[in-house]
Protein backbone atom coordinates (compact mmCIF):
# COMPACT_ATOMS: atom_id res chain seq x y z
CA UNK A 1 0.00 0.00 0.00
CA UNK A 2 1.39 3.36 -1.04
CA UNK A 3 1.87 5.82 1.80
CA UNK A 4 2.96 9.43 1.47
CA UNK A 5 3.66 11.44 4.58
CA UNK A 6 4.29 15.17 4.33
CA UNK A 7 5.98 17.40 6.88
CA UNK A 8 7.48 20.85 7.13
CA UNK A 9 4.42 23.03 6.86
CA UNK A 10 3.84 25.99 9.15
CA UNK A 11 3.39 29.74 9.51
CA UNK A 12 5.87 31.93 7.63
CA UNK A 13 6.12 35.65 7.02
CA UNK A 14 5.67 37.17 3.60
CA UNK A 15 8.90 36.71 1.66
CA UNK A 16 10.22 33.91 3.83
CA UNK A 17 11.33 30.38 2.93
CA UNK A 18 9.97 26.98 3.85
CA UNK A 19 10.92 23.44 2.90
CA UNK A 20 8.44 20.60 2.65
CA UNK A 21 9.38 16.94 2.88
CA UNK A 22 7.49 13.84 1.81
CA UNK A 23 8.52 10.32 2.75
CA UNK A 24 7.11 7.55 0.59
CA UNK A 25 6.67 3.86 1.31
CA UNK A 26 4.86 0.85 -0.05
CA UNK A 27 6.57 0.45 -3.42
CA UNK A 28 9.82 1.18 -5.26
CA UNK A 29 10.06 4.95 -4.94
CA UNK A 30 12.67 5.42 -7.64
CA UNK A 31 10.43 4.05 -10.41
CA UNK A 32 7.68 6.68 -10.12
CA UNK A 33 7.30 10.36 -10.85
CA UNK A 34 6.46 12.51 -7.84
CA UNK A 35 4.80 15.86 -7.40
CA UNK A 36 3.36 18.52 -5.16
CA UNK A 37 -0.17 19.89 -5.30
CA UNK A 38 -1.90 22.51 -3.21
CA UNK A 39 -5.44 23.48 -2.30
CA UNK A 40 -6.38 26.90 -0.99
CA UNK A 41 -9.68 27.50 0.83
CA UNK A 42 -12.56 27.54 -1.61
CA UNK A 43 -10.41 26.42 -4.53
CA UNK A 44 -9.71 23.18 -6.31
CA UNK A 45 -6.49 21.26 -5.76
CA UNK A 46 -3.92 22.38 -8.31
CA UNK A 47 -0.60 21.11 -9.59
CA UNK A 48 2.44 22.92 -8.19
CA UNK A 49 5.49 20.94 -9.32
CA UNK A 50 6.48 17.52 -10.62
CA UNK A 51 9.69 15.57 -11.03
CA UNK A 52 10.26 12.53 -13.19
CA UNK A 53 11.21 9.12 -11.84
CA UNK A 54 14.94 9.71 -12.36
CA UNK A 55 15.03 13.19 -10.90
CA UNK A 56 16.51 14.62 -14.08
CA UNK A 57 13.49 16.65 -15.18
CA UNK A 58 11.27 18.98 -13.17
CA UNK A 59 8.12 20.88 -14.08
CA UNK A 60 6.45 23.85 -12.41
CA UNK A 61 3.20 25.77 -12.42
CA UNK A 62 3.58 29.28 -13.80
CA UNK A 63 2.53 30.84 -10.51
CA UNK A 64 5.54 29.49 -8.62
CA UNK A 65 8.15 29.33 -11.37
CA UNK A 66 11.49 30.63 -10.14
CA UNK A 67 10.49 30.57 -6.46
CA UNK A 68 9.98 26.86 -5.75
CA UNK A 69 12.33 23.94 -6.39
CA UNK A 70 11.30 20.29 -6.37
CA UNK A 71 13.86 17.58 -5.76
CA UNK A 72 14.07 13.95 -4.72
CA UNK A 73 16.46 11.59 -2.99
CA UNK A 74 15.74 8.10 -4.28
CA UNK A 75 18.08 6.53 -1.74
CA UNK A 76 15.93 7.97 1.06
CA UNK A 77 12.51 7.57 -0.61
CA UNK A 78 12.05 11.28 -0.02
CA UNK A 79 10.64 14.16 -2.02
CA UNK A 80 11.28 17.82 -1.25
CA UNK A 81 9.82 21.20 -2.12
CA UNK A 82 11.98 24.21 -1.35
CA UNK A 83 9.80 27.31 -1.35
CA UNK A 84 11.38 30.77 -1.39
CA UNK A 85 9.94 34.28 -1.47
CA UNK A 86 6.60 33.02 -0.22
CA UNK A 87 3.53 35.16 -0.71
CA UNK A 88 0.16 35.25 1.06
CA UNK A 89 -1.42 33.70 -2.05
CA UNK A 90 0.75 30.62 -1.51
CA UNK A 91 -1.29 29.83 1.60
CA UNK A 92 -2.79 26.37 1.13
CA UNK A 93 -2.68 22.75 2.15
CA UNK A 94 0.19 21.14 0.25
CA UNK A 95 -0.05 17.53 -0.86
CA UNK A 96 2.63 15.10 -1.94
CA UNK A 97 1.58 12.85 -4.80
CA UNK A 98 2.86 10.05 -6.99
CA UNK A 99 1.85 8.68 -10.34
CA UNK A 100 0.13 5.37 -10.77
CA UNK A 101 2.38 4.08 -13.56
CA UNK A 102 6.17 3.74 -13.43
CA UNK A 103 8.74 5.70 -15.39
CA UNK A 104 6.55 8.72 -16.00
CA UNK A 105 7.44 12.39 -16.25
CA UNK A 106 5.09 13.80 -13.61
CA UNK A 107 4.65 16.78 -15.86
CA UNK A 108 0.97 17.57 -15.28
CA UNK A 109 -1.78 16.61 -12.87
CA UNK A 110 -2.86 13.77 -15.16
CA UNK A 111 -1.45 10.46 -14.01
CA UNK A 112 -1.14 11.21 -10.33
CA UNK A 113 -2.98 8.53 -8.45
CA UNK A 114 -1.85 8.63 -4.82
CA UNK A 115 -1.90 11.61 -2.46
CA UNK A 116 -0.75 12.23 1.08
CA UNK A 117 -2.83 13.76 3.84
CA UNK A 118 -1.37 17.22 3.31
CA UNK A 119 0.47 19.81 5.34
CA UNK A 120 -0.76 23.35 5.98
CA UNK A 121 1.34 26.28 4.78
CA UNK A 122 0.26 29.73 5.90
CA UNK A 123 1.93 32.96 4.81
CA UNK A 124 1.29 36.04 6.89
CA UNK A 125 1.42 39.48 5.31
Amino acid sequence: QVQLIESGGGLVQDGGPLKLTCVASGRTFSKFAMGWFRQAPGKERSFVAGIDWSGRSAYYADSIQGRFTISRDNAKNTLYLQMNNLRPEDTAVYYCATEGRPYGLGRTRVGYQYFGQGTQVTISS
